[in-house]
């Protein structure tokens, strides 16, 4: 299965990819050929590239050059579904390189990979602090090796608290105790990032939708949260313990850092110019706190140092972009000379093509109609509501938030289930009121 970043050499043929996999390294024209052709053939599923990739796995050179195809080509293998692939890449779990490993831990998981000694391998790899036991445990999990439940347990505890999120949902998944839910519930605000972003992952693989509203309120990307709520929320319900669907999918596309629990906070009033660089930071926490100390700011005041930054970096920025955007609509009024910019950055945000600055698209559909920069509302609206033209389902879903009911006719039928029954709740409401 492909991704939006997988066709980036566009003008590789697989044929080119095959050749450069065995090409001796004194002949390369860079010696990251062998891992980019890896990389590449995953455009070209079929026997070609699984048997080229294969023989590189199966390859004992040891070359640094190699040694990193070698990793990539495991894991196009695990995302091929090369069942073919199975042994060599067992093999490499015995290999001395720990990455190695751990890509191959993860491509038997995905190649569901049902042989009991690679089963007692992975379990033996534990032992070793060198390697991933995140990743170890998570595929013991996905493979459903119950047998390795006790041992699995024993790393709840673990002081990397990556691992031990691991080992809590785990445990449950394998039919363990629920008695450690809590602490990946506590794991969501921990001050570093990853280990924010593991903890709702490890919710979500435990399936506990208890720890929904806390994974609501963590200060991360919103796409980690939107991942969880389609994840853990029972399918066909519009209420779920006192939550509403509706009301949950809202506040994620407005997306305002109040609604968060940040992990962050100043200790002096810091300048404005420190506020706008935590956007361009990867930790989101302290770009939420930047946003929310920002709101109480000038926006004609701040409007010199956002273009420039904006036509600097921020424009090529996916984090700072995001929080540019949301902050346009947060405060104002901007200047004249500022909408003509904005508008501008709202309407490429909303049709660009980039994956990573998908999360921009549906602020900026809202940030357009706070603005009031919507010129010819039949048109625009109707284009940002069809699937053809907008096929990110979030920008269409912001679209139907700021629509009219007449406007949400052709929504009623949208592809994405969350758009079409919000669309229908807007209808209702409308004729409950009539």
């Amino acid at each position: 299965m492909t991704g939006a970043f997988d066709n980036i050499h566009p003008g590789l043929s697989q044929g080119d990819a095959i050749r450069l996999l065995s090409t001796p390294l004194e002949e390369l024209e860079s010696q990251s050929d062998p891992y980019m052709a890896a990389a590449h053939l995953i455009n070209f599923p079929g026997p070609e590239t699984e048997t080229a990739l294969i023989a590189l796995v199966m390859d004992p050179e040891q070359a640094q050059p190699r040694k990193l195809a070698r990793r990539k080509a495991v894991e196009v293998l695990g995302r091929l579904g090369c069942q073919e692939a199975m042994a060599a890449i067992a093999n490499c779990l015995n290999s001395d390189d720990p990455y190695l490993v751990e890509n191959s831990a993860f491509a038997l998981q995905q190649l569901n990979c049902q042989d009991a000694a690679v089963h007692e391998a992975l379990q033996q790899l534990l032992s070793d602090p060198a390697q991933n036991r995140r990743v170890l445990i998570q595929s013991l999990a996905a493979l459903n090796v119950s047998e390795a439940e006790p041992l699995i347990a024993s790393f709840q505890t673990s002081d990397q608290p990556g691992v031990r999120g691991a080992a809590i949902s785990a445990s449950i998944r394998l039919g363990g105790s629920r008695d450690h839910v809590s602490v990946l519930g506590e794991q969501t605000l921990l001050p570093n990032q990853m280990d924010r972003q593991s903890a709702i992952q490890d919710a979500i693989n435990a399936g506990v939708t208890e720890l929904l509203p806390q994974i609501l309120r963590a200060p991360v990307s919103p796409v980690f949260r939107m991942r969880a709520l389609r994840a853990l929320w029972p399918e066909g319900r519009l209420q779920n313990d006192g939550l509403d669907l509706i009301e949950l999918l809202d506040g994620l596309i407005v997306d305002r850092p109040e609604a968060l629990e940040l992990v962050h906070a100043y200790d002096q009033p810091p300048s404005a110019d420190f506020l706008i660089q935590e956007f361009f930071g990867t930790d989101f926490s302290r770009s939420y706190l930047a946003l929310q100390t920002l709101q109480d700011h000038s926006a004609e005041q701040l409007w010199p140092a956002l273009e420039q930054r904006w036509h600097a970096e921020a424009h090529n920025d996916y984090g700072a972009h995001y929080f540019f955007i949301r902050l346009f609509s947060r405060i104002g009024p901007w200047p004249d000379e500022a909408l003509s910019l904005i508008e501008s950055i709202l309407a490429e945000a909303i049709t660009t093509r980039r994956p990573q600055f998908m999360k921009s698209k549906p602020a900026a559909v809202l940030a357009m109609a706070d603005l009031k920069l919507v010129k010819d509302p039949d048109t625009t609206v109707a284009s940002w509501l069809d699937p053809q033209v907008t096929p990110f389902w979030e920008a269409r879903y912001a679209a139907a938030m700021v629509a009219s009911p007449a406007q949400l006719a052709s929504a009623l039928d949208d592809p994405e289930p969350f758009v079409a029954m919000r669309a229908r709740a807007a209808c209702n409401a409308t004729a409950g009121r009539a």
